[in-house]
């Protein structure tokens, strides 16, 4: 597994494993799941507060035995901010919701916290204070947020003293709207329209990382376009690539994100250990700029 530079600040590996569902595996299952990873090389492990309500932190601790030398060893980003029909970036919420995945992870720290989607309420400046309250006592080394545009994130970094080294976005071979918007400069189409504001573009200025989650997902959540007959020629392509390359069509999926220079690191969550190691030799996976593009025009991009 090869490593990014996190923010510019953490040495990480490239795919990271997203824990939302975990909460569904037993202890022995889980264990398994997340040992398989580290054997594959992962040490990146993303959580969230809201994640089975805050069980799938339990099972990740409870299943690698949580300790100070495993926990030296690995890298734990959670997500906080999201409540039951609003969002919440106020400090008491934030500091609140940290002392509870510490205490539900079994560790005195994470290594990086981010803001889970925009909160239009949010006051930076008391996120700020938040943020410098739990840096100072260690319980958070880094920060990041979640779904959020570069003036969101300009305006929250005006008032940090530790600037935001993350932005998690969602992005596949299906969802490619942070990209359509660069390659349809100065064009009267729907591709041209820039929804994010070159978050793409700003990201990779400001040494901030872009996390790709839902990787294998069409549409919001709609279902995965692998093996769909929604997307045949994209299949089709995919597939071909794969027998090429000697890998799954889930390790090309994959190796199509990483393949792009802005360092993006997939979040992938699935439970299936096969599924798992299939994806992990997606680092290994080179996709030239040939193949990338015919990828993105099998999907149903046109370029101009």
């Amino acid at each position: 597994m090869k490593n990014i530079k996190i923010g510019n600040k953490i040495e990480a590996s490239e795919i990271s494993l997203g824990c939302m569902r975990i909460n569904n595996l037993s202890k022995t299952e889980a264990s398994k799941h997340i040992n398989t990873a580290l054997e594959k090389g992962i040490n990146f492990f993303d959580h969230a507060d809201i994640y089975g309500g805050g069980k799938s932190e339990e099972v990740f601790a409870d299943a690698i035995n949580m300790n100070p030398s495993i926990r030296e060893n690995i890298i734990i980003q959670t997500k906080c901010g999201i409540r039951k029909g609003y969002y919440d970036f106020s400090k008491e919420h934030i500091l609140e919701s940290v002392e509870g995945s510490l205490k539900r992870l079994k560790t005195d720290y994470v290594d990086v916290l981010l803001l889970h989607r925009p909160d239009t309420l949010m006051e930076p400046e008391v996120v700020a204070e938040a943020f410098s309250k739990l840096h100072e006592s260690g319980k958070v080394k880094y920060f990041g947020v979640s779904n959020q545009n570069p003036m969101q994130m300009q305006l929250l970094n005006k008032y940090l003293e530790n600037k935001i080294i993350i932005n998690q976005l969602q992005l596949s071979i299906t969802n490619t709207g942070i990209i359509d918007s660069g390659l349809n400069v100065n064009m009267k189409i729907d591709p041209s329209i820039d929804r994010d504001g070159s978050v793409l573009e700003f990201c990779r200025l400001n040494d901030i990382t872009i996390q790709a989650w839902s990787p294998f997902q069409y549409g919001f959540f709609e279902g995965v376009f692998l093996d769909n007959d929604k997307f045949l020629e994209l299949n089709d392509k995919i597939n071909e690539i794969a027998e090429v390359k000697k890998v799954s069509n889930t390790a090309i999926a994959i190796a199509w994100i990483l393949r792009h220079p802005a360092k993006i690191q997939p979040i992938v969550g699935t439970t299936n250990l096969k599924r798992l190691k299939d994806i992990c030799k997606a680092s290994d996976v080179n996709l030239s700029r040939q193949e990338w593009y015919e990828i993105y025009r099998a999907a149903g991009n046109k370029l101009p």
